[in-house]
């Protein structure tokens, strides 16, 4: 198989069509679809199911994906000499895609100090209200809040965080402090917007039998915001409260719930150079996470 073509293939699959593929690689999309076609000829199979949607892997084009992402891999293992520079720190560009929850309060400081110590080293950071998509290559690794489930990823636990309730000084002497957690089903809640929760661990009122969600929002920091600003009650990162010095905790005894955050990345061969970035990655994280939470008590 020609590589040329299984790039243009890896391209089309990421994308889910020609013209998002194309832009990519800088290819007109006709070439683009010339390539595949002549891939498909070399292979003796069809590899996508076209409609107006997008470019869809059929079964074939299913089974040649992880073969066209080792050879990637490969490639791209033999063209460098581990990412790292004459004195053996991290070049290069790497992506990471997390809930904004954890992009705005944690791996700032964390991708700071890594890219402190790696100075030729270029560190995106992708916050997203949803999962990041690592099979389209959106992110080289992603933080989440559950393990994916497919063989394809690779997850390990990195850390678990705590969450608590809490409210603004000023909204807690106007309305009083809930006696119970029962007391939160007719509260002044602030959360997600419920059909925008895009994974079950971020449910956390629905563990209280709160039903309405008076002022909501799918971001973490706008949530974090609006306790600031006295519109209600909050479910709150602890890590998150060192940056909101005027909200305090409600019910902490009765109110505290855990998590936990995963770092997930492709399964194949291994690449050495996001190796050692996931490596410090995890440490900072685990250490920044302590600190944000010790400071919080």
């Amino acid at each position: 198989m020609n590589w040329d073509d299984l790039r243009v293939f890896l391209a089309v699959a990421r994308a889910e069509g020609l013209s998002g593929a194309a832009r990519g690689l800088r290819l007109d999309p006709a070439t683009a679809g010339r390539r595949i076609a002549r891939l498909e000829r070399s292979l003796g199979a069809v590899l996508f199911a076209k409609s107006p949607q997008g470019y869809t892997l059929t079964e074939a084009g299913q089974r040649l994906l992880p073969r066209a992402e080792a050879a990637e891999l490969a490639l791209a293992a033999g063209q460098d000499d581990g990412g790292a520079d004459g004195a053996g720190r991290l070049t290069g560009t790497i992506r990471i895609g997390a809930p904004d929850g954890c992009a705005n309060y944690l791996l700032p400081q964390v991708c700071a100090a890594i890219g402190a110590d790696n100075p030729d080293l270029d560190i995106q950071i992708l916050a997203l209200p949803r999962v990041v998509n690592l099979s389209r290559r959106e992110a080289d690794l992603a933080i989440t809040v559950s393990a994916p489930v497919t063989q394809r990823l690779r997850a390990e636990k990195l850390s678990d965080y705590r969450l608590s309730l809490a409210a603004s000084r000023g909204w807690l002497a106007a309305n009083g402090v809930p006696d119970s957690p029962d007391a939160l089903r007719g509260a002044r809640m602030i959360g997600y917007i419920p059909d925008m929760i895009f994974d079950a661990e971020l449910d956390y009122l629905a563990a209280f039998g709160v039903t309405r969600v008076p002022l909501a929002s799918n971001a973490v920091s706008v949530q974090l915001n609006l306790a600031r600003a006295g519109a209600g009650l909050a479910i709150v990162h602890d890590f998150a409260l060192p940056f909101a010095p005027d909200l305090v905790r409600v019910l902490p005894d009765r109110v505290r719930l855990t998590r936990t955050f995963w770092l997930v990345i492709h399964a194949g061969p291994r690449d050495a150079r996001l190796d050692r970035f996931t490596t410090l990655l995890r440490d900072g994280m685990r250490a920044e996470i302590a600190r944000q939470e010790a400071l919080a008590t």
